[in-house]
């Protein structure tokens, strides 16, 4: 039996988690969806080296009305991606106050900070998103939920963590 490892998908309304967790789990994108209420998951299980593990992707809330129902979500959870949108400089400033959210319930959880919608804006300045996820020991990588790339280097990377912890 494949290990069940909890893993949390975080940051801002519209920075494109469940487009994300969309594409990964079932491979598509949709331009247009319905703003996530409360939180909604997905289960995957995917091979690291060479042995099933099931991940169960918890996509949270972005707004702010639904912190008091995200903050008991977290617990159980391996690790957390900490998604911004790259043209959106104020969701990666708001990224301090989801890591500190989910720390306070998790404490020692493990993160990966993710610059998504990079299809908008190729010639993005990584600069600030890292020297923020090296401030909390986290690996940054960018994504385009609606190209696929780095989707699947994210999960992974996600999964990886998971078994570290």
């Amino acid at each position: 039996m494949s290990p069940l490892l909890k893993i949390v998908v975080a940051g801002d309304g519209n920075v494109g988690k469940t487009s994300l967790i969309r594409q990964y789990c079932e491979g598509r994108f949709e331009q247009s969806r319905v703003a996530t209420i409360g939180v909604d998951f997905q289960t995957k299980t995917v091979a690291i080296k060479g042995q099933p593990v099931k991940l169960s992707i918890w996509d949270m809330a972005g707004q702010i009305h639904f912190q008091s129902v995200r903050t008991g979500l977290y617990r159980g959870s391996r690790t957390a991606a900490l998604v911004h949108d790259v043209t959106s400089p104020d969701s990666l400033t708001n990224l301090q106050t989801w890591y500190e959210e989910i720390i306070a319930v998790v404490p020692g959880q493990r993160f990966l900070v993710v610059g998504n919608k990079i299809d908008l804006l190729p010639h993005y300045d990584t600069a600030e998103a890292k020297k923020f996820a090296a401030s909390i020991k986290a690996p940054y990588l960018t994504t385009s939920a609606s190209t696929g790339e780095g989707v699947q280097k994210m999960f992974l990377g996600m999964a990886y963590l998971a078994l570290k912890r």
